[in-house]
């Protein structure tokens, strides 16, 4: 993209509101760029360009002085999340051709907001996965080294701001699907505090633990998009009725006196040196913004990573038990109704999913709830505990993201057990229900590294202020791919 059409949101916005470009103008930019990278990248399933520039010149028609930051701004959907009219697959063969009739809550929001949706990214298969290669249509690829993961589950997301075909992406998060691939993509992602974002239209994977949050390159963008989504939704039984900030007022680029713990247990076995040294690197930049920084225990995370994979295929086995062919997607011809549904869910669920079903089906099964999953809630009782405690004494703590920068593809994928602990950073805070933000930190071998910063709950100002701090007295967050 030239430098006339701008890669941020703060600088569309800020360009639309002054008339320098019109919103029909922008997107047609950013749907070249699609046309010129999507071939190397593959982050999207569906690309509704027509339907993009229709809604942007809408946009421009309908411009006011008081209209929303994201007013004719283009932005992309994680194909998790329902939209009118528009293709939701989930990644998976099972909901092939699947179009809902209706939208989902943030993706209501956001159009009422003004804001243009450039299509549906690529995830992978029901959100479950680190590296988007369980979609059952195609792989991601990293656009920083395109023979590398994007990260996952939300890969498509991280992917299409990083290879500047979207300032801004909608992911999902379960257990580190924004973070992840954020860090792994070079770009700043947010998972908010468990309610604060409506889960209404959302395929669910584990109910207690996803949420919605935003990508793009900066925390500034971040919080705009924040402010738009964030709110208590009547339809979503777990949205949470407490006011929304104005998160752009909490950015005052001022940290002085700011309480920021490093818990010691992240910095676990086998974790890259360069990611190390990076992360490290920044603590002591938050440090040199006036930040008090101590060490902090969080002596149960070691728990976090076989508790997640008892909890988290336990809502799985119970929230995709009505993927049978019968009311979702295509179905397999079979002799009984019975045949037709076992061949249905065994030919259209790839093999992560059909895993993560069969672990939280035996979890949960007589003999074994109490042994495994009831257990397990104990844990992370314990877990959120740590939090809480640590929370008595900072206000943020800062930790790595992933223990290694974006890996090959094809690496990972025959080692369940090596992909799972891709996550082990960011498992324990979905476990206790906490708002957390990746930034860019830094580079390991050429590829991008990200810093975690993991709030109170219901703090994402705090993180926010943090992270755009941060980002005013560093530049990780302006390097872009060669690609």
């Amino acid at each position: 993209m030239t430098e006339r059409y701008p890669t941020t949101v703060a600088a569309a916005s800020a360009a639309l509101a002054a008339g320098e470009l019109s919103s029909a103008e922008l997107t047609e930019a950013y749907l070249s760029r699609i046309e010129a990278v999507e071939p190397t990248v593959r982050a999207f399933l569906t690309i509704t360009a027509e339907r993009a520039l229709e809604r942007a010149r809408r946009a421009d028609a309908t411009r006011r002085a008081d209209s929303s930051p994201l007013h004719g701004v283009p932005l992309a959907i994680k194909d998790v999340i329902c939209t009118n009219g528009v293709p939701t697959t989930c990644g998976s063969a099972i909901l092939e051709g699947f179009v809902p009739p209706y939208d989902a809550t943030v993706v209501e929001r956001l159009e009422a907001a003004g804001a243009v949706s450039l299509g549906k990214l690529n995830c992978d298969e029901f959100a479950m996965g680190s590296s988007t290669e369980t979609s059952a249509y195609h792989i991601t690829r990293n656009p920083w080294d395109p023979e590398r993961v994007p990260g996952g589950s939300s890969g498509g997301s991280a992917a299409v701001v990083a290879a500047g075909m979207a300032p801004a992406s909608l992911g999902t998060d379960t257990g580190g699907s924004i973070r992840q691939p954020a860090a792994l993509c070079g770009v700043s992602g947010l998972k908010p505090t468990y309610g604060r974002v409506s889960r209404y239209g959302l395929v669910a994977f584990g109910s207690s633990l996803d949420q919605i949050g935003p990508f793009a390159w900066t925390a500034a963008d971040l919080a705009l998009i924040l402010g738009v989504i964030a709110g208590h939704d009547p339809r979503d039984g777990t949205s949470a009725p407490i006011p929304v900030p104005d998160y752009r007022a909490a950015l005052t680029g001022e940290i002085r006196g700011l309480r920021v713990g490093v818990p010691r247990e992240y910095f676990v076995e086998g974790m890259e040196p360069g990611v190390e040294a990076a992360t490290r690197e920044a603590i002591a930049a938050l440090k040199d913004l006036g930040a008090d920084v101590v060490e902090v225990s969080l002596p149960h995370t070691k728990y976090a990573l076989p508790t997640y994979y008892i909890i988290a295929p336990a809502e799985a086995s119970a929230n995709l038990a009505r993927y049978d062919g019968v009311r979702y997607g295509p179905r397999e011809p079979g002799e009984t109704m019975w045949d037709e549904i076992e061949l249905t869910r065994g030919r259209r669920f790839g093999a992560e999913v059909r895993r993560r079903i069969m672990l939280g089906t035996y979890a949960l099964s007589a003999g074994y709830y109490d042994a495994y999953y009831k257990r397990a809630q104990q844990v992370r009782t314990l877990i959120k505990r740590d939090f809480e405690e640590a929370f008595a004494q900072v206000d943020v703590l800062a930790t790595p993201t992933s223990p290694t920068v974006a890996f090959k593809i094809g690496q990972k994928l025959d080692d369940p057990l090596a992909m799972y602990l891709t996550d082990v950073c960011t498992l324990p805070i979905n476990l206790a229900g906490m708002p957390s933000l990746v930034v860019p930190c830094g580079f390991s071998e050429g590829l991008p590294v990200g810093l975690q910063l993991i709030g109170r709950p219901f703090a994402e100002e705090t993180l926010l202020r943090t992270g755009d701090a941060y980002q005013r007295a560093t530049d990780w967050h302006t390097r872009r791919p060669a690609l």
